[in-house]
């Protein structure tokens, strides 16, 4: 006797989102990637279409960064100080899809860079890799603000993925992706309902860039209240699929940024014998969030050690293996 697989059936399903542009399009990558996509749950092939699989971003900064736990210096020191050399490792050495520059230098506490150095930084990895780029800026709102006009000015033409626009300070990245047609990062405190309210902002601002818009519903490291965060990604990710169309963008997270400041990633074998090897802890960590994410409908994940980067892609391998019954 036959057994009848009952399978849930979606009125709608999650927005596209190209990032990048070649030649031909009026950029200068060697391909574009797209995000998004799915008519069904994370994965369940037999449900629906799961079109685009997820990416792999590596985050890379415009400085030395010197807060790093000490691991990376093997992998990164010697780039350090060059972000186009270091987005150039990620890509070629660490299989890296995208590469996210975070600009901050241009923190007023720390380099102060001006919106014409932080758009050379930008050049300055766009000229030595040829994936799509994310460009965040320093995390201070004023300074964010100055940056953002400049630097989509200058990669005009390369479709970058700016971020972020948060509810406080939304129009100015906002403007400048619209004047300069580049994607945006719609950020949101862990809830839904400001997620949906800022992507309805930046929607009345201009209705063509709810295509362009990318959702970071800001997350947490595991044992850091990544349950409460894959909760917000999953009601997000089940109102795209029954048609509320200000939820249905793909989604981004900063994985790797959340799971090295926690002290499970960091603190050293010898301040806790039972804890295992430091760096290999850290890099189990890294995976295990970002595989946590992948079930919640998360579309870009970033992050920042290559094997646990590795073991991430990995998993995303099998995951898209479509197994339908």
């Amino acid at each position: 006797m036959a057994v009848e697989i009952l399978k849930e059936k979606y009125r709608s399903k999650v927005g596209q989102v190209v990032l990048g542009a070649t030649a031909a399009e009026g950029g200068t990558r060697s391909h574009t990637i797209t995000v998004g996509g799915e008519s069904a749950l994370p994965f369940l092939h037999f449900e629906g279409e799961i079109p685009n699989r997820p990416v792999v971003a590596l985050e890379v900064w415009d400085m030395a960064p010197e807060e790093w736990n000490p691991c990376f210096k093997k992998y990164y020191g010697d780039v350090f100080d060059d972000p186009g050399a270091w987005a150039k490792k990620c890509v070629e050495q660490y299989g890296a899809d995208l590469i996210l520059l975070r600009l901050v230098s241009a923190d007023p506490d720390l380099k102060d860079s001006s919106p014409e150095e932080c758009a050379a930084a930008v050049k300055k990895v766009l000229a030595a890799v040829g994936v799509p780029l994310i460009v965040l800026g320093c995390g201070k709102a004023e300074k964010d603000a100055a940056i953002f006009p400049v630097v989509a000015e200058a990669a005009a033409g390369e479709n970058l993925l700016l971020g972020v626009a948060e509810l406080e300070n939304y129009k100015a990245i906002t403007s400048a992706c619209m004047a300069h047609k580049h994607n945006l990062i719609a950020q949101s405190p862990i809830d839904i309902n400001i997620c949906k309210q800022l992507n309805i902002l930046i929607a009345e601002m201009s209705t063509a860039l709810v295509d362009r818009i990318v959702i970071d519903p800001t997350i947490a490291a595991l044992g850091y209240g990544i349950e409460y965060s894959y909760s917000i990604m999953e009601r997000a990710r089940n109102g795209a699929l029954q048609g509320d169309r200000m939820l249905a963008m793909p989604m981004i997270g900063n994985v790797g940024f959340e799971v090295w400041r926690t002290k499970e990633a960091n603190i050293s074998a010898e301040e806790e014998p039972g804890w295992g090897d430091q760096e290999e802890r850290g890099v189990l960590w890294e995976a295990t969030t970002a595989a946590a994410y992948l079930q919640a409908g998360m579309n870009i994940l970033v992050m920042r050690h290559p094997r646990a980067v590795e073991l991430v892609k990995k998993n995303i391998d099998d995951l898209m293996c479509d197994n339908s019954y």
